[in-house]
């Protein structure tokens, strides 16, 4: 009930955003990371204008109303067909995912859930490069400090052939809708 009446809204009833990137998809992700975004928006440490009024406490409810919608998001099927870039460049931006992304975010995008890490796999390619540059430029104040150090002397060229090739990083099948 909190899905449908709180994050549906922008997300989707099926929890896969925007491919214009202006809402993710937020369909399997790790709850954990689920609840560690909404502490961080609730806590003012991401900023998010447009998430906060759904994050507050009165609306969302208490941390085991965060952590039942989480868990429910997180069994969502992800969208197949995720939006795209448009890079010629797939062959640097694979080399430049294994050398800066891989560590963290796992071979194939996967994320690990236990040190909150995102999936990333299949996440629309726009909502992906505004966070690269976000993340890059400061805006994103939750990101961690080593993905900060890691991408800030990456140039708008590289953020769109890297958030290119992680938007083709399928996630496996029993994760995707049918």
């Amino acid at each position: 009930m909190l899905f449908k009446e709180n994050c549906s809204q922008c997300h989707g009833d099926d929890g896969w955003g925007t491919t214009d990137g202006r809402f993710p998809q937020i369909a399997g992700q790790h709850n954990s990371v689920i609840i560690k975004q909404l502490a961080d928006i609730r806590a003012g440490n991401r900023d998010n204008p447009e998430m906060y009024p759904f994050a507050r406490e009165s609306v969302l409810g208490g941390p085991q109303s965060i952590s039942d919608v989480a868990a429910y998001i997180s069994t969502l099927p992800m969208e197949p067909y995720p939006e795209y870039g448009e890079s010629d460049d797939i062959e640097n931006a694979e080399r430049l995912y294994k050398e800066k992304c891989a560590a963290c975010h796992g071979a194939n995008g996967e994320g690990n859930a236990l040190k909150f890490y995102p999936l990333i796999q299949g996440q629309h390619y726009e909502y992906l490069l505004r966070q690269l540059i976000w993340i890059r430029d400061g805006k994103r104040r939750n990101a961690y400090p080593e993905m900060m150090e890691s991408v800030k002397t990456l140039s708008d060229t590289q953020f769109q052939a890297l958030a290119d090739y992680v938007s083709q990083l399928l996630p496996p099948d029993d994760k995707l809708a049918n």
